[in-house]
């Protein structure tokens, strides 16, 4: 059974899907969730309380229904999962709750003082969380980041423009470049070493 704050957490979610981050306000918010400002104040201590139950609880659900993609494509290769990222990113389930940490990625950029500190929060958890997703061998901080440097920009097209059809095959493009350097350099790789045992003199 869940306790009063969780059930306030899960009502506060689903506002903030509806109504967005950035005009919240604890009365109208309140008024919403059948509740008062004061016992928002006594369960949360703040409203930067809320807000940051609000990210943890959002952090886990998304973390929860990746965990699946995790398991199965962490072995596939940096493109295959980039693609299978965006497939569960726009899915109906996860697209509103990417739209509003999106949202908090602005706000942290308009009014750094007071969504900063949530935002940062997130971007270290996606860091780790693609850098996971990503084949042993390149699991770094640097090699995971253009991955989702490349995916803010175009989710972030994607919220302003709603051409899905476009994004995606933006995406794909990118896919597609990333998939060719591979390509070249393994077979760079393979004519070095086949050039190379071509040199070595007959054993005595």
């Amino acid at each position: 059974m869940l306790t009063r704050k969780e059930e306030l957490t899960e009502a506060l979610i689903g506002y903030l899907l509806t109504h967005g981050l950035s005009d919240l306000s604890l009365r109208p918010l309140a008024a919403e969730l059948g509740t008062s400002a004061r016992l928002l104040i006594y369960h949360f201590g703040s409203k930067e309380g809320l807000l940051a139950a609000a990210m943890d609880a959002m952090h886990s659900h998304l973390r929860g229904t990746l965990q699946t993609l995790a398991e199965n494509d962490a072995q596939e290769g940096d493109a295959r999962v980039l693609r299978q990222f965006w497939d569960w990113a726009v899915a109906a389930e996860n697209f509103s709750y990417l739209k509003l940490l999106y949202e908090l990625q602005i706000l942290a950029a308009r009014h750094p003082e007071t969504y900063g500190p949530f935002w940062q929060k997130a971007t270290a958890g996606w860091l780790e969380l693609i850098k996971g997703l990503l084949p042993a061998d390149k699991q770094k901080a640097a090699i995971a980041s253009l991955p989702i440097a490349v995916f803010d920009g175009l989710f972030l097209e994607l919220m302003s423009t709603g051409d899905r059809q476009r994004t995606t095959r933006a995406l794909d493009y990118f896919i597609g470049l990333v998939e060719e350097v591979r390509l070249n350099r393994a077979a760079a790789a393979n004519k070095q070493r086949q050039a190379s045992t071509r040199k070595r003199p007959p054993p005595r």
